[in-house]
């Protein structure tokens, strides 16, 4: 095997002069190298976005949600936190609500989520109660009106701020009022806080009151819509959702962080593939200069391979001598291109070389995300077309006819 990779290097190598076949294997080189750099960039610019986008949505959404199969509420939730809070990986555990309704204030009328929770407990499911800007996260509760936190962009349509009075009519009494002369159920709110997400559509759509009130206005009695549930590891949900599910049986539907939203995260996950197979091209033509080059480095040492194989050297040691040089080609490329790769990346976590505008997106630059199964996977395609691309000419070289080889020359 040393003889073969001796060989290798030296055609590769030892270039005393530049020739034709010289500029055609650095460009292989960096064509090899570019395609690793930017493979590199990009994927870690998608992790970037989608870790960035997975802590917004993971910050306010639970990691498992456990409702009512039938897709009604549930009157026993006391019992199901009792078979669900001793699990291993929970760690905080909660009922809540989450129901339709419009806000009214002087100036605007806004359809919306009401979600309601437990303010002891919020702060152990969610990120809101961190998030909330101004205010606090609280309701104080009277027996006349209770509290509400808004999002910032619900705040500003509805022209509201901290301690304005708000209106809070459920659909529930709107139903009854289409069959009966009744007045809609409503119920005065006092804003207590305001929030700032990041995520411009939790901000307009989703607003939270107290559990108690909740079932209040929207005639829940002691029921409640399910049971959010935070574990120690995210990466844990899947894994928790299955455990559950044999747990609880038929009765429950078990959803984890990823099924609240698949279809983004779907999205998402086609997206980074879909950039990985169109910037692989930039290797898959950094490889045909491989075969280009090799298979003129073939043709140069066909006097050299023939002197060999009269020699006695086996075919696959040809073989190899080759292959290895386009491996070897391979390996420089994809070595320099993970330094570039990384060097890009680090520079744009430190410079922020390419800034976005912060009027119009809620992060002032390119996030991004290395991940060191990134380098791994692209280095390994690197170096996999580098082998297919050396295969040919290394099967050409082999079929040389020694007593040919060297008359022709």
């Amino acid at each position: 095997m040393a003889f073969e990779r001796f060989i290798a290097k030296r055609y590769l190598l030892s270039k005393k002069k530049v020739q034709f076949i010289t500029i055609i294997t650095l460009i292989s080189i960096v064509g090899v190298t570019v395609g690793v750099a930017a493979l590199i960039s990009v994927l870690s610019v998608f992790n970037g976005f989608n870790k960035y986008q997975l802590d917004i949505l993971t910050g306010f959404d639970p990691h498992i949600r456990i409702e009512s199969a039938s897709g009604g509420t549930v009157t026993d939730y006391n019992n199901l936190i009792e078979k669900v809070k001793n699990q291993t990986r929970v760690t905080a555990i909660a009922p809540f609500t989450i129901n339709k309704g419009v806000i009214s204030s002087k100036k605007n009328n806004v359809v919306v989520f009401i979600k309601g929770v437990d303010e002891n407990k919020i702060g152990e499911l969610s990120d809101v109660k961190e998030k909330t800007t101004i205010g606090d996260f609280e309701f104080k509760d009277s027996d006349d009106a209770g509290g509400i936190v808004l999002g910032g962009t619900l705040a500003a349509k509805l022209d509201a701020t901290i301690s304005d009075t708000l209106t809070v009519m459920s659909p529930v009494g709107m139903e009854r009022a289409l069959t009966q002369i009744v007045t809609p159920k409503t119920l005065r709110f006092v804003v207590r806080g305001i929030y700032d997400s990041n995520n411009r559509e939790y901000d307009k759509l989703y607003s939270f009151i107290s559990l108690s009130k909740s079932q209040s206005i929207y005639d829940l009695g002691n029921s409640v819509n399910g049971v959010e549930l935070r574990l120690d590891n995210i990466n844990k949900s899947g894994d928790m959702k299955e455990k559950l599910t044999g747990i609880l049986g038929e009765a429950y539907r078990v959803n984890s962080w990823y099924d609240l939203h698949e279809d983004l995260y779907s999205v998402m996950k086609v997206e980074r593939w879909t950039a990985f197979i169109i910037l692989s091209l930039i290797i898959a033509v950094a490889s045909f200069s491989i075969i280009g080059s090799l298979t003129m480095t073939v043709i140069e040492k066909r006097r050299d391979i023939g002197i060999l194989k009269a020699m006695g050297t086996p075919n696959g040691s040809i073989i190899k001598i080759f292959m290895f040089e386009g491996i070897l080609i391979g390996v420089y490329g994809t070595i320099i291109g993970c330094v570039l790769g990384l060097a890009v990346c680090l520079m744009q976590i430190e410079y922020k070389l390419f800034p976005l505008d912060s009027m119009v997106y809620s992060i002032d630059a390119l996030p991004i995300d290395l991940r060191y199964t990134d380098f791994i996977f692209v280095g390994l395609c690197a170096m996999g077309l580098s082998f297919l691309a050396s295969l040919y000419p290394a099967l050409r070289a082999a079929r040389q006819e020694p007593i040919q080889a060297i008359r022709w020359e």
